[in-house]
């Protein structure tokens, strides 16, 4: 194991092959406008030429043991750390977040692959009991087959590793579509990879512009037993549909509305805490944001103030500089919804409580805005930016009332000292997730996904590597012992 002396790849991984393309495009970094490197654009043709690989690597690959796979797991999770650094630059240049957040999500996206090289030899099967004295039932559990991963900008290894470990781990094989925004980092691990011994066409990684064509490649192609999506929920309708013609397994992490609820008998400082994670985190770039502060009518004011407070000691700017907590914006049209939802919750009767402008280029003010109606865009879109929302609340159960008054359901948040009320509004919250006392919920160990428009399936967990199986039912009849005479 060493440390690789170059990662910064412009070529796409195909049945161990780096593939060049005439045709380029450009990864820009958000916090310069400068372009780092052109990369190569692929197509649905070779799009098509993955799945292939990746369908006759599966005939091998599944048969290995899952000591072997896990082994082959650590080793690659061993270079990620051991190539840290290297990956973290890469990270901030090409999504902007700040180099603190890059090495965190490193450690903890590389968390997974180490988890699932241990839970793939987990994967038990069952004995059961048969009706009939001669017959013997036993369920087995197989990796599904070719999967095609496709993840987003915003965690570009983190939700790389959250479904590529587990797959792998299982049996299957991999098709791999980072967002064109950040392919950088996903061709760095299939060096990487490459490097730890998997054999050719197990890991395929894809870039490419054409998000439409290659995404319908992917969901519809027979020989891709399952789709894994984390991005939009108007996206994920699109791909489920199309996986539909195959009838694949799908697991699909989507958009959020985070609430983040604030009781009266909170501990505020604590709170403001967990906001600055829950909120800032990405520049708020994240599915888990919380998008909805609900903070109680007694402590309103008393909290907005000790929060805004804390949110004006951020530094915004270049994630290089290791001082800087919020980043830019992945792009312009990330910037303009911000200013949108801001606009609109104004004119709603919102009051600006600190920052609300753009700053030069894709920066924008860290912002907290108060009084804000349910009647506002921002109620009900998710923000993507660095934007606390402060609304009122007069009871606990209006409080889940508004928590619940979304058609989303990824992660939800909330504060409270009394034991009785974290256990009710805990089980009453429309959520797939809730973080009670805390702005950070996931974990490797733990199921991460949402309910409603949020999302199917779960990543991480043993749940996680269960997306990726199917069970085998085995009936073994004839098992009466013959009879003999005394």
């Amino acid at each position: 194991m060493k440390n690789t002396n170059n990662l910064l790849i412009s070529e796409s991984l195909i049945n161990g092959k780096w593939i060049t393309s005439k045709e380029t495009f450009d990864v820009i970094n958000p916090a310069t406008g400068k372009v780092i490197i052109k990369v190569a654009n692929l197509t649905v043709k070779e799009t098509k030429d993955a799945i292939k690989a990746a369908d006759t690597a599966w005939k091998t690959w599944r048969n290995n043991t899952a000591e072997k796979r896990g082994d082959l797991l650590n080793a690659w999770y061993k270079l990620i750390l051991q190539n840290k650094d290297q990956l973290a630059e890469i990270m901030t240049k090409e999504c902007g977040k700040p180099l603190s957040e890059s090495h965190g999500e490193i450690s903890y996206g590389a968390s997974f692959i180490s988890w699932f090289a241990e839970e793939g030899k987990r994967a038990y099967g069952e004995t059961i009991p048969s009706a009939d004295s001669e017959n013997r039932i036993v369920t087995i559990k197989q990796g599904v087959g070719v999967v095609a991963a496709i993840t987003p900008w915003n965690f570009p290894l983190a939700m790389i590793t959250r479904k590529v470990a587990p797959a792998l781990a299982a049996g299957c094989t991999v098709v791999l579509r980072p967002a064109s925004e950040t392919p950088l980092t996903a061709l760095a691990l299939a060096k990487l990879a490459e490097e730890a011994g998997f054999p050719k066409g197990i890991l395929n990684v894809i870039a490419g512009k054409d998000s439409s064509g290659m995404g319908k490649e992917l969901s519809t192609n027979p020989l891709v037993r399952k789709i894994s999506f984390t991005g939009s929920t108007n996206v994920g309708r699109i791909l489920m549909a199309q996986a539909a013609e195959t009838i694949k397994k799908v697991s699909f992490e989507l958009g959020g509305n985070a609430p983040f609820i604030i009781f009266e008998d909170a501990n505020l400082d604590e709170a403001v805490k967990g906001a600055l994670i829950a909120k800032f985190r990405n520049s708020g770039q994240t599915c888990v944001a919380a998008n909805r502060f609900f903070v109680q009518d007694s402590i309103f004011e008393e909290f907005t103030e000790k929060l805004c407070k804390a949110v004006g000691n951020l530094k915004t700017g270049d994630g290089l500089d290791k001082h800087v907590e919020v980043g830019p914006l992945i792009n312009k049209s990330g910037l303009e919804k911000v200013e949108k939802h801001i606009e609109d919750a104004v004119v709603h009767g919102a009051k600006i409580r600190l920052g609300g402008k753009a700053m030069k280029g894709l920066f924008f003010e860290p912002t907290v805005i108060s009084d804000v109606s349910t009647q506002s865009l921002i109620a009900h879109e998710e923000t993507f930016g660095p934007v606390v929302s402060l609304f009122r609340f007069k009871d606990e159960q209006e409080a889940i009332n508004l928590a619940n008054s979304t058609e989303f359901g990824l992660a939800a948040y909330f504060y409270s000292q009394d034991i009785h009320r974290c256990w009710r509004v805990a089980e009453a919250i429309e959520s797939g997730m809730v973080g009670i006392n805390t702005g950070l919920v996931s974990t490797a160990s733990a199921p991460f996904g949402g309910v409603k428009q949020s999302g199917i399936g779960r990543e991480g967990s043993k749940y996680g590597l269960e997306e990726f199986m199917e069970i085998k039912y085995l009936c073994f009849g004839g098992n009466s012992s013959p009879k003999t005479s005394l």
